[in-house]
């Protein structure tokens, strides 16, 4: 990274860093950066699951081409590694070195790729957990007043396993929404066991990385009948309501996660252009923070916040018929159509 870019990310995070300080007079202390680099002679490689015509399908991608994941681990001498890619996630630290030497061997060989297959959810997460207004343009276009980074912690939800769905599967909006939002965040996958991890250390149980859509239901994350506001739960999980995927890639294939462009269109309109240094907690905050709460596991996902763009912001919401596309650098894009029939193009 060149010197001026680097001086302004520090800047950058400097400033998040003191959120909130100006009112209450106080400074937050920066939390250690990273600027981990991607090894220029590793290969870049990703996990998927493809339809087959027996099913679901393991499959490695190595730069452009898929493989079948079996099949080219049993040609190359890595059968060890071999499995659907929810178990090896959550088998990650023994299989990880099989799988770089099988992309190697991959990058090397000559071998007929497949033809561009239909992609599936990837895996199957453990649990999600969401981080709430963890940009501060995002938390700004929410009109939600932060209170300085050294008194707060992360704000952290879950979101139901059961709302996942892969690449091009359709995001069904239920009746009783009216504001349905959208998104985008880089996706954590945890590869390792952790409870009270140290900031430090919280690199070390990351697995790889994906793309989480947060689709949220804006109309119906507030209550009028209750004394509590907020119902997280009620706006966020939804069947339908977390696209993921397309692919896994592996931690060590991406380089420093707090320096990712990530963005989401609607329709080819760009509505979301940011980049993971924004966030005010880094994941590695946020890792250690959830540890203290729970024991963190592997294939564990944390979709670590959305910057500026998403639609309460602009006061437009996704109608029927509308095409969501999510993505990260160094991941790919994420697909998704809408269907809302109740909101039509000509609905308020």
């Amino acid at each position: 990274m060149p010197d001026v870019a680097v001086q302004s990310l520090l800047d950058r995070r400097a400033a998040i860093a003191g959120i909130g300080a100006g009112l209450l007079g106080l400074v937050a202390p920066q939390p250690a950066l990273s600027f981990q680099k991607v090894d220029p002679l590793m290969t870049w490689f990703a996990l998927a699951t493809r339809a087959g015509s027996d099913g679901p399908r393991p499959t490695i991608k190595v730069g452009d081409a898929f493989h079948d994941l079996h099949d080219a681990a049993a040609a190359h001498g890595f059968a060890a590694v071999a499995g659907d890619v929810t178990t090896i996630i959550r088998d990650w630290e023994a299989r990880r070195e099989g799988l770089f030497g099988l992309a190697r061997a991959l990058a090397g060989a000559s071998g007929q790729a497949l033809p561009a297959p239909r992609l599936l959810t990837p895996f199957e997460p453990r649990r999600i957990f969401g981080a709430a207004s963890n940009f501060i343009e995002h938390a700004e276009e929410m009109q939600t007043k932060l209170a300085a980074k050294a008194d707060s912690e992360p704000y952290i939800f879950l979101k139901t396993v059961e709302s996942v769905v892969g690449p091009e599967e359709t995001v069904i909006v239920p009746l009783q929404v009216s504001r349905p939002d959208w998104e985008v965040e880089l996706g954590v996958v945890l590869g390792r066991a952790g409870k009270n991890v140290a900031v430090g250390e919280a690199h070390d149980l990351i697995a790889g990385y994906t793309i989480v859509n947060d689709v949220s239901a804006r109309d119906r994350t507030r209550r009028t009948d209750f004394p509590f506001s907020h119902d997280w739960f009620r706006g966020k999980s939804f069947d339908t309501f977390t696209p993921l995927g397309p692919v896994f890639v592996p931690r060590d294939c991406l380089g420093d996660p707090h320096d990712i462009r990530l963005g989401l269109s609607v329709n080819e309109a760009s509505m979301q252009d940011g980049n993971t240094s924004e966030m005010i907690f880094n994941i590695y905050e946020q890792i250690a923070y959830l540890s203290t709460i729970l024991e963190l596991r592997a294939g564990d996902v944390i979709a670590s916040g959305t910057p500026a763009g998403v639609g309460m912001g602009r006061g437009v919401f996704l109608k029927d018929g509308d095409v969501m596309r999510a993505w990260v650098a160094g991941v790919g894009e994420l697909v998704n159509p809408v269907s809302a029939p109740h909101l039509s193009r000509g609905a308020a």
